[in-house]
């Protein structure tokens, strides 16, 4: 056991957080003669080193998974959701989301053609939940920050939201709250050509650069802010903010990350660093699912298609989802971390 428990330690440690790494850009930076205890060395260490093992991971991961989205074009994923009913469907949904795009605006596009083909109403908002909430590749990300149980957790908690929010907007039979042009719609019927492996390969290339060309300017920005908060913002103030003694840290953080607009490649790294400062582990995972899930942008796209009760339902449903999540996290900080 310990010795498969000191293997694990190395992937998680080494593998996935690439602390070897870290240490490879201080010593670098110790070797020109600079102190990297001081915050502006230090800050630049954090940023070097986060910005390169989140773009690696980011690469790595997004290939992988868009190899794999080759299997899963919009028309075919409409035929495997319309095999189930009920609160299976809203799971495969949420399921399904998990393998598509990483943001909350690209996966309205999916979403409107979905409900434009004839899917009910809550699956395809289960699916619009899930897919910028949680991926695999914020599976791995947050193992390689927050440890296993955690991510594995996030995740969890994540799917159980989408499927819950799409059952809830199914039962209240709220289509009528849906702009009139959705039904009106092209669907996603188009049969796609068969691809072979070559061509999953240079897909997923495509996808991989396309990709990290749309999200390098966020994850500079979020390690950006990241390494100042590491750095430079006393650890008192995040404590006082968003640490135990705040009850409200949770609602707050939830809040703050709406606004918001970003992947969760560019709020891992904000994440972590209000984590290292004494903010709660629930108040930092909600404020992610605020940003990733309800962010501003995508808001505004998503009220192009439905009115604005049903944008405010999803708006309530998702922000109670998150803030329960939250402070569960906070109840279970102790036993997970």
């Amino acid at each position: 056991m310990e010795a498969i428990k000191a293997i694990w330690e190395f992937v998680q440690n080494q593998l996935l957080g690439m602390k070897w790494l870290s240490d490879l850009i201080g010593n670098g930076l110790a070797a020109f003669g600079l102190d990297i205890s001081n915050r502006w060395i230090g800050s630049i260490q954090f940023f070097v080193y986060d910005v390169i093992k989140i773009s690696f991971l980011l690469c790595f991961l997004i290939f992988i998974i868009s190899y794999i989205q080759s299997y899963f074009p919009p028309e075919r994923s409409k035929k495997i959701l319309g095999r189930f009913h009920g609160i299976g469907a809203n799971s495969v949904a949420a399921l399904l989301g998990t393998v598509t795009p990483f943001c909350s605006c690209s996966s309205i596009p999916l979403f409107i053609g979905f409900t434009s083909a004839g899917l009910p109403l809550g699956v395809t908002f289960s699916f619009l939940i899930s897919s910028p909430m949680v991926d695999l590749g914020s599976l791995v990300l947050l193992m390689s920050i927050f440890g296993a149980k955690v991510a594995i957790l996030y995740v969890i908690f994540g799917l159980i939201i989408a499927v819950i929010g799409g059952t809830v907007i199914e039962k209240l039979h709220v289509e009528k709250h849906v702009e009139s042009f959705i039904f009106t719609a092209g669907s996603v019927d188009i049969e796609s050509p068969e691809l072979t492996k070559k061509d999953r390969l240079t897909y997923a290339k495509e996808q991989m650069l396309s990709t990290f060309k749309k999200v390098l300017p966020y994850i500079l920005i979020g390690v950006g802010i990241g390494a100042m908060i590491h750095n430079w913002i006393p650890e008192e103030w995040v404590v006082s903010l968003l640490g135990r003694n705040n009850p409200f840290g949770v609602i707050l953080a939830t809040l703050i990350g709406i606004p918001m607009y970003a992947d969760i490649f560019g709020t891992i790294p904000i994440a972590e660093a209000l984590l290292f400062k004494g903010a709660q582990l629930g108040t930092v995972l909600s404020f992610m699912m605020g940003v990733t899930t309800l962010s501003l942008p995508s808001l505004i796209m998503l009220r192009k298609a439905v009115k604005p009760k049903l944008l405010a339902l999803f708006i309530g449903i998702c922000t109670l989802g998150i803030i329960l999540v939250g402070y569960l996290f906070n109840a279970l900080q102790s036993f997970i971390v």
